[in-house]
């Protein structure tokens, strides 16, 4: 998956794609992408945990994925599946300045988040 999806990845298109859809993504999906974009960030995360991370959000960034992202409902359910992978194959280089910072930026798009989506995230995957 690293090769093929992370061609797609830029911080221009991954900030123009949660412009446009945070709303129908929902917090969970924002949230995973988020934790994934500031571990990417830490300059103590291995090349190689950072192209897993480049690669699941070229995926999510890409708009022809395994179910249409504007589909009702299940759009982005494929995208999540993709995001909870890539966490769980990077938790150990996850930290709770990383999970402040997704959760401080979501409070400023969303307003007030749903802390227990946030936590079933973190728990399913961290």
């Amino acid at each position: 998956m690293e090769g093929k999806y992370s061609k797609y990845f830029s911080e221009k298109s991954l900030w123009e794609k949660i412009k446009k859809f945070s709303k129908e993504a929902g917090e969970k999906v924002i949230y995973a992408v988020l934790i994934l974009f500031y571990t990417m960030q830490d300059k103590n995360v291995s090349v190689k945990a950072k192209m897993g991370i480049a690669a699941a959000m070229g995926y999510f960034i890409l708009p022809t994925d395994a179910i249409f992202d504007l589909t009702p409902i299940i759009g982005f359910s494929d995208d999540l599946g993709v995001l909870l992978f890539a966490l769980s194959q990077i938790a150990q280089n996850i930290t709770s300045d990383v999970k402040a910072k997704a959760r401080v930026k979501l409070d400023d798009w969303f307003g007030k988040v749903d802390l227990d989506q946030l936590d079933e995230i973190e728990k399913t995957v961290l």
